[in-house]
């Protein structure tokens, strides 16, 4: 096959949408998307507004161990140890979703003492946190090329450090790792013309 420069492909836009993961079994939950983006939040989703411009970084993974036998120098086998697809994005945006995420616990509004709400909110961390399912969207486009991953369901796996600083603003560094939901990690979404078809 000739070089074909118009098949080298950038992401100059993009979003990251979150919401609660699916529970098995359970009616009225979110429900991953099946279609293509048109860059509003798919239904239940939440945006997660703008990313630093590193971007986002999605990393599909497969751990083998080799199979040795006595009649060969070489494996003669792979066998699949581990399976993983991970998300990792820094976050610029400073809001009730973010911070939740980030933190990993929700925002409560102090109330005086007849229970009324002071509008100062607060935020425990607890020393046995709970960790979170969450289900996430990943969009990015390029022209009319148009790109969705889907993670069903999901868990942050790793937070960065927030920087205070005078001249650069907070960021939220997160590390997603999708997990098992009936065999699958997630799937992705293209438009692209990249895959040939066979016509019977």
């Amino acid at each position: 096959m000739a070089n074909d420069a118009s098949k080298i492909r950038f992401a100059p836009n993009g979003a990251i949408y979150v919401a609660p993961a699916p529970v098995k079994g359970a009616t009225g939950g979110t429900t991953p998307p099946a279609e293509l983006g048109d860059g509003s939040a798919p239904s239940g989703y939440k945006a997660l507004g703008y990313v630093d411009e590193s971007g986002v970084t999605l990393t599909p993974a497969i751990e083998t161990q080799a199979v040795n036998a006595w009649q060969s120098a070489s494996p003669v086998l792979y066998n699949v140890q581990s399976a993983s697809f991970s998300v990792k994005a820094t976050l610029q945006e400073t809001n009730q979703t973010t911070t939740e995420l980030f933190w990993g616990a929700p925002w409560v509004e102090v109330k005086d003492t007849q229970g009324t709400g002071t509008g100062v909110f607060r935020l425990d961390l607890s020393s046995t946190p709970e960790l979170k399912e969450i289900s996430l969207v990943i969009d990015w486009n390029e022209k009319s090329v148009k790109n969705r991953a889907v993670i069903s369901r999901a868990m942050i796996s790793d937070r960065g450090a927030i920087q205070l600083s005078r001249t650069e603003n907070g960021k939220f560094e997160l590390t997603i790792e999708a997990m098992d939901l009936d065999g699958s990690l997630g799937y992705v979404l293209t438009n692209d013309d990249i895959i040939e078809t066979v016509t019977p």
